[in-house]
């Protein structure tokens, strides 16, 4: 019989799965495994796609790329000059959409063809930085220096947005909660938001801490809501229906810098896939 649980990933630092301590300190509890990504510009945020393959941004290489685990082998794709992807996402029909960073478009990929289709941001708008679905297959985004948080129609290219409260606050992590509502960290504040997707109206939610700095987010089945605080070295959760906050030191503290937290719904005895995400390699 099958049960459900949920696991809650903790990237700690961008080099913890290359660092001879971390191999040293975890082996003996899981197998670690890497590949060498043959091209350089700064591989990130990898995506697990329906098909297996393992898709990520190469940002500062203006391209992005899939990896196959069953055969070992990378293909590259070049993004428009300028983009830089900062983050993508792939759709059930297997299309990658990501976030042109730095030339203010959201584009579309069609891994057979290679064909790309770019949706132009508003003028207020000019960069696109995490991207995710909702319900309906369209798209919430953030655009950390723009200050605001967008919704884009993926059938139309309508691009609706709301400017977040607090100034230079820097919208980053987003995800959906299970009402269909997106949640996100501003990373240059101690908040995080919501928007209402009917009203596009924008609430946002302080910290215990003042000096807290979130930076990605995720959100579990009974709705409550977890965050890494990359400045002084937290764990926290948010519970939307009490409103209220638990926290957890993490044994470094603010040496540890969490940068995201990955919540992975797992049925034991069905098996557990993990990834892990690092400049480098995957």
């Amino acid at each position: 019989m099958c049960t459900k649980m949920s696991f809650l990933f903790l990237l700690i630092t961008p080099l913890l799965f290359t660092s001879q301590l971390a191999a040293d300190s975890l082996s003996g509890l899981i197998e670690i495994k890497d590949w060498k990504v043959p091209w350089e510009g700064r591989p990130r945020d990898p995506f697990v796609a329906s098909s297996g393959k393992v898709w990520f941004c190469g940002q500062s290489g203006n391209y992005i790329a899939s990896f196959d685990p069953l055969t070992d082998k990378f293909k590259k794709y070049v993004v428009p000059e300028g983009s830089h992807p900062h983050n993508l996402i792939v759709d059930a029909q297997g299309f990658v959409w990501y976030a042109g960073n730095q030339n203010a478009h959201i584009g579309k990929l069609d891994p057979a063809s290679g064909k790309i289709i770019q949706f132009p941001m508003p003028d207020e708008i000019k960069d696109p930085h995490t991207l995710v679905f909702d319900q309906n297959n369209d798209i919430w985004f953030t655009a950390q220096h723009s200050n605001v948080i967008a919704h884009l129609a993926t059938k139309t290219g309508k691009v609706r947005f709301v400017k977040a409260k607090t100034s230079r606050s820097r919208p980053y992590g987003i995800k959906m909660d299970q009402k269909n509502k997106p949640w996100e960290v501003l990373v240059g504040t101690n908040k995080f938001a919501a928007v209402d997707p009917v009203s596009f109206e924008i609430s946002e939610f302080e910290l215990p801490r003042k000096g807290a700095r979130p930076r990605r987010l995720e959100i579990a089945a009974d709705n409550n809501i977890w965050y890494v605080d990359y400045a002084d070295g937290f764990l926290g959760q948010y519970n939307a229906t009490t409103q209220k906050f638990n926290e957890w030191k993490m044994p470094s503290g603010s040496k540890s810098s969490p940068f995201m937290a990955q919540l992975s719904m797992h049925t034991s005895g069905c098996g557990l896939q993990k990834l892990a995400n690092t400049p480098t390699n995957l």
